[in-house]
């Protein structure tokens, strides 16, 4: 029997695009994943991942904190049998949030740039807090921190990471991030391009110049041989 791939489709000088008949299935993915963006499924977040099982290159049982539920959830949607959770991403816990030290942090900023959902407030050498309504307990702000002055707090009664209103918060405040990153990405190279062309036109004589130099040197030599 003939089996079908679903592929990417490309267009040269740009980003590989996903064909148009899998937006709406992406969609229904994605508002099936907790939000979390922990990335423990091997994906930079949970739309890529969504992306992936759509295209069939991910499992659905590889969100720890979906968990059971979770991965019930998308072999419902899929219409797919239901796989227990692959351990190699993690196990499931329950809600946890991120509580800083105030009194160790030394305003790195460093778990600031690892937070997904920018659910932490702070700046270089200040004191950093977590807000803790917007965490998602990714845990992705512990491995940079070089004091460890970071530690998740177990939220009691939760067992799963994120209800649906935690989630659907959580996804627009990634994407928020998504968006502002890129914009500081383009006036960064913006603003490199417009250091570059001054350091050009000011500091680096162009081409036209440098020959009329060298024909000005050439007759200044010519006119001292002659009259010396």
């Amino acid at each position: 029997m003939q089996t079908h791939r679903h592929h990417m489709i490309e267009v040269e000088g740009t980003a590989p695009e996903l064909p148009e008949r899998f937006v709406d299935l992406i969609a229904k993915i994605d508002a099936v994943l907790p939000q979390t963006q922990c990335r423990q499924c091997g994906y930079e977040g949970c739309k890529p991942y969504a992306e992936a099982i759509a295209r069939g290159e991910a499992n659905i049982n590889q969100c720890p904190p979906g968990g059971e539920a979770g991965i019930h959830a998308l072999a419902k949607l899929l219409q797919r049998p239901f796989q227990a959770l692959n351990p190699a991403h993690g196990i499931t816990k329950p809600k946890a949030v991120a509580l800083i030290d105030e009194e160790t942090c030394i305003g790195c900023t460093l778990c600031i740039q690892a937070c997904p959902v920018d659910a932490i407030l702070g700046a270089s050498k200040l004191m950093h807090t977590v807000i803790s309504q917007e965490c998602t307990g990714c845990e992705l702000c512990l491995p940079p921190c070089p004091v460890d002055c970071i530690q998740m707090q177990t939220i009691p009664g939760r067992a799963t990471a994120m209800n649906e209103a935690e989630a659907a918060v959580a996804r627009q405040r990634h994407q928020q991030r998504l968006s502002r990153l890129a914009l500081e990405k383009r006036e960064t190279a913006q603003t490199y391009s417009k250091r570059n062309q001054t350091l050009a036109t000011t500091e680096t004589p162009s081409t036209e110049v440098l020959k009329k130099n060298a024909i000005a040197a050439a007759m200044a030599r010519v006119k001292a041989q002659k009259t010396g």
